[in-house]
Parts: structure tokens; sequence; C-alpha cells
């Protein structure tokens, strides 16, 4: 080694005190595939002190890893305690940023970009994050050691919209494995104690996850056999209004809990993903991992990180999609053949593969 914090990787550990997104979601999972791999002595890792820095609001947290310790240090607001606390901490040793956001001054870091949608689909943030980004992303793909990002399409995105070198980043993928660690709710909604068949979708107020093509495939289905149930979020204004109202058989829960999402998924005839962007495509991974079959808008990452375990709609046709629906919804045949598909495709896609190929990535600046 050619100093005492050569194998000393510190990671940013914003993500351990929010609510878990996406990208709080690969974080974790990252670091707990990380930690199995010291735990198993792997020669990957040998030799590795790795550890979470976090704010000193946060150091009442138990470090949810057996050996990767937590460690608090340096006060402030999350992105000024990022920009100007997390470097001092970081004292040299390489920094690990899993989410999106990196100092813009420390030059020996690594960080995940997880996308360029800030830059491709500007209306789903408020301009003071796109504003922000299109300053932040450049910055960190020139003073970064390696940017990574989940797909070849995102490493794509991330050079034509902020110019960041090609041979500068790497990619790993994701995984939908979680979801089989999450415990099942043994209470079933009172909406789906009819008997009928649903077809399971999230509403979302970002604008590309583009909610409103189930809304208008519904409104197409007329007198449907199964009935399409909503979690989440989503704008009122697909709901009726001046498009119309909604049919009877749409059914909207609201927020549910992951036990209970878990239970959604299981006994869905087919989960819903009508996104207009994406840099990976988690939620339909998921999915499949719980044996859910999967119709999903043609995107190139989602056709990446899926292959052929789904059935694909155009983003912009919703009687290609309502077409679809009545198709898998009354097709058990099918509906077999894409669980078995989604089953192969998912067994190639785990967090130890991730973390596995993110040392490989950043193994040149830890030794």
């Amino acid at each position: 080694m050619t100093s005492s914090s050569a194998r000393t990787l510190v990671i940013n550990g914003r993500f351990l005190g929010r609510r878990a997104t996406g990208v709080d979601r690969f974080a974790f999972e990252t670091v707990r595939a990380l930690d199995a791999l010291i735990e198993a002595g792997d020669p990957l890792v040998a030799g590795l002190r790795a550890e979470i820095v976090v704010p000193a609001e946060l150091g009442g947290l138990r470090s949810p890893f057996g050996h990767v310790r937590l460690r608090a240090s340096g006060h402030g607001g999350a992105m000024r305690w990022e920009q100007l606390a997390l470097p001092c901490a970081a004292a040299g040793s390489l920094l690990l940023n899993l989410c999106n956001s990196a100092p813009l001054f420390y030059g020996h870091q690594v960080t995940v970009l997880h996308d360029a949608a800030p830059a491709r689909v500007p209306e789903s943030y408020s301009r003071k994050f796109a504003a922000w980004y299109r300053l932040m992303a450049p910055r960190i793909g020139r003073v970064a050691r390696r940017v990574i990002t989940v797909s070849e399409f995102s490493r794509r995105e991330l050079y034509e919209a902020y110019r960041i070198p090609l041979r500068k980043i790497g990619v790993v993928s994701e995984s939908g494995e979680h979801m089989l660690r999450m415990q099942e709710s043994a209470s079933v909604p009172e909406v789906l104690r009819g008997g009928r068949p649903f077809v399971l979708a999230v509403g979302s107020l970002s604008r590309h996850k583009n909610f409103s093509l189930v809304a208008e495939a519904a409104r197409r289905l007329r007198d449907a056999r199964f009935d399409i149930v909503v979690v989440g979020g989503g704008d009122a204004r697909v709901y009726g209004g001046a498009q119309g109202a909604m049919p009877e058989f749409v059914k909207h829960l609201g927020y549910v809990s992951d036990e209970e999402l878990v239970a959604l998924y299981r006994r869905a005839a087919c989960f819903v993903y009508p996104s207009l962007y994406e840099g990976f495509g988690l939620p339909p991974v998921e999915a499949l991992a719980l044996g859910c079959p999967v119709i999903a808008s043609r995107l190139p990452p989602v056709v990446e990180a899926c292959g052929d375990a789904v059935l694909y709609t155009s983003p912009d046709d919703p009687a290609q999609l309502a077409a679809l629906l009545e198709r898998v919804t009354a097709d058990a045949a099918l509906r077999a053949s894409l669980r078995a598909r989604g089953a192969a495709r998912t067994a190639a896609l785990t967090w130890r593969a991730t973390a596995v190929k993110l040392i490989e990535e950043i193994s040149p600046w830890l030794t």
C-alpha cells in the first residue's frame, strides 16, 4: 500500500437520513452487498476498510451493516454538509458518492450519476434543481476519478448532455432481489376482495412517469374484465376533469406500505410501467423479481434491463396499451411464460454483481 489511507473507502451517507427513493435503494443495497463481500473474505476487498460518513445530526444512527462502520462528522444542512464537511471527513481517502450528487471541489472521488433526466425532462423538476444539476454534473465529470452509471443508455446520455468523456464512465447494473426480503402483508385491501383480476400501476407527480397513458388506456377499455389498481400519488388531473371521469374499475389506493406493495405485486395480473424517460428502470425489475408480469414502455434502458422478459408498448399510444392489458389479463399461458422469463432475467441481476463491478471500477484508486 502506498499510504495508511490507500485502502480506505469513505461512502457519502446522506442517503441514510432521508426517505428512500430509487437512488437511495441503489445505495443501500450496493453497500449491503459490499458488506457481504467483506464478511465472506472475498479477495476483491482484501484489506479494504469501508466506512459511511453522515452529518453529526445523524450520529445517533446505528450502522445497518456488520463490516461498514458509520462515522458522524460535520454539521450543516444536507447540501452544505456535502459540499463543505464531507470533503474534510474524507481526508484524502477515496470518496464514493452513490446518489447523483457529490462535492464539487474534491478530486479523489467516484460518483454515481444515474441518468441525465434533469437535462432531458427538465419539466419534471424545479427550475432550481435543474439549474443546480446543469452546474454540478459537468463539474463532477471533470473532477472525479471515475463516474459510474447504471446502463449503457445512461452512459451515452451523460456524455451527450454533460460532455463527460465516455472513457471516464463505467456501468454497473441494478437488481430487484431486495424485494424478496420484504415481508408480504397478511391483509388484503378491501378493494381487491371481489376476486376480479387486477393490473397494478403506480401514479406519480413527475410528468415523465407518464401515468396519463394508463388513464387514457383505461378510458378506452370501457367494460373491462379486470380492475386497474393505482398505488401512490399521482396528478389528480389524470383522474377526471377535462379529460373525462375515470371508469369505475380504476381503484386508487393512495400510499401503501412496502409490505402491502409486495402483496399487490404478487397478486397482480401484471404491472404497468409507462415512463417516458429512465436511466435504468428499477420498478419493472422489482416486479419481475416477485413474479409479476410487466408491460413497460419501450425505452432503451428498460429493454437493456429487462430483455425479452416483459411486453413493450409505445409510451404515447394508449390504444396499444389497452390492447396489451386485455391480452395479458385474459391469457394465463402468456402470464406464466412472462413469469418464467422474468425469473430467468432477474436471476442474472444481483446486488452482489453490482458491488463486484463497482469495486472493479474503482480499484485503481484503492491500491
